[in-house]
């Protein structure tokens, strides 16, 4: 079985809304021009893996933050950051009580995942806030996803559009996104910012999918690497779509983007190089096609997707919108060298995020092997 959109999903889910441990994000973001007046800005959540990064480009930028969250992740993250405690689901406890009587620049949520949530929030600070920046995801689309897909591609639905469950393998995942941001857009027309991102990755990142790939070619030896070299991939540093959000609230720009990069496509292939070149010597990446991974049970690599069949379009989104508002992306080597230190900090310490998904040594062994002897069939 190979990686899937329910791998993507999975993460996409619960990534923000796990904590961060050791966290460094003093490495500079890309680039964002000029001084901008001061802003006030509230993020809903924050505690994660893109909320602090987010937090850290806002300050860095002199606007005054304000966090909402339940107060039990991390408390004392952000010290000099005003706290408001409640909770998303106004039926528990004081619920959204304490964003009563406020009033921001600009609302930043990345922690909505029920549209009777993200509608509740976004209603009560329509008449406070001037605009609502929602972190949604690609998912938001219907499968299977075209081509070169634009922000006009059709939205995933659901059956019924009232469930807050997730489902058997998070295949909800998709129809609520697209209902969350459809309730955005209802409580604050034309002051809605709707975000769809593909792969986040980069320090910090909780899922263990993209750092899989350069601490395994760190530990050397021959590497089981899906796929072609050819195949597109799309993925974006947390600290890009960070400073990009800031951009955003900055400009007070709306509209819905595919928050997906680099800027020009990026091969599989060239991304594999920068893994090598943060790797051991002797590390090396063995080339098994999508269609013979695929017939192997239980095998699933993370970040690479099949560029055939229902997948073929799942990393081939368009971004011009976005870059024509400002998105910038670093190098992926970048991101690739960042990432490693990271985790081997992490590491050091003995916490943090040091959880891989992809498979273990005896899982790639096999497939080598499998692979190996198909190769001498062949031949």
């Amino acid at each position: 079985m190979t990686v899937s959109r329910r791998e993507f999903i999975q993460w996409s889910a619960t990534a923000t809304a796990l904590a961060a441990t050791g966290l460094d994000l003093s490495a500079a973001p890309a680039p964002v021009a000029g001084k901008a007046a001061p802003k006030k800005i509230l993020i809903l959540g924050g505690t994660g893996f893109l909320g602090p990064a987010t937090i850290e480009i806002a300050q860095a930028r002199g606007h005054k933050v304000t966090m909402f969250n339940r107060g039990k992740t991390r408390p004392d993250l952000f010290p000099g950051v005003e706290k408001l405690h409640g909770d998303r689901d106004p039926k528990k406890g004081e619920g959204l009580k304490a964003l009563e009587g406020g009033s921001w620049d600009a609302v930043i949520d990345n922690s909505g995942y029920y549209p009777r949530l993200v509608g509740a929030s976004a209603s009560l600070v329509a008449p406070h806030a001037k605009q609502y920046l929602y972190i949604s995801s690609i998912s938001a689309y219907k499968e299977p996803n075209p081509e070169n897909g634009t922000e006009d591609a059709p939205l995933a639905t659901l059956a019924d559009p009232a469930v807050e469950e997730m489902g058997k393998e998070f295949q909800n995942y998709g129809g609520l996104k697209a209902l969350c941001e459809q309730a955005v857009q209802k409580a604050m027309p034309g002051r809605a910012t709707i975000i769809r991102p593909g792969y986040i990755v980069g320090p910090d990142d909780p899922t263990g999918r993209f750092t899989y790939w350069p601490v395994r070619f760190d530990r050397g030896g021959e590497i089981a690497v899906p796929g072609a070299p050819a195949d597109p991939v799309e993925i974006i540093d947390v600290r890009d779509l960070a400073a990009w959000l800031v951009h955003l609230v900055e400009q007070g720009t709306t509209g819905v983007f595919n928050a997906c990069g680099p800027e020009k496509r990026l091969a599989w292939g060239s991304l594999v190089a920068d893994f090598q070149k943060v790797g051991k010597a002797d590390a090396k990446p063995v080339w098994i096609p999508a269609e013979f991974v695929a017939k192997q049970e239980g095998i699933e690599f993370p970040i690479w997707a099949p560029y055939l069949g229902e997948t073929k379009g799942f990393h081939t989104w368009r971004n011009d919108r976005a870059v024509k508002a400002g998105l910038k992306f670093r190098p992926a080597l970048e991101t690739v060298k960042d990432t490693l230190a990271w985790f081997k900090t992490q590491e050091k310490v003995e916490k943090g995020r040091t959880r891989l998904a992809a498979p273990n040594a005896e899982q790639e062994a096999k497939l080598l092997a499998a692979w190996r002897e198909a190769s001498k069939t062949k031949g």
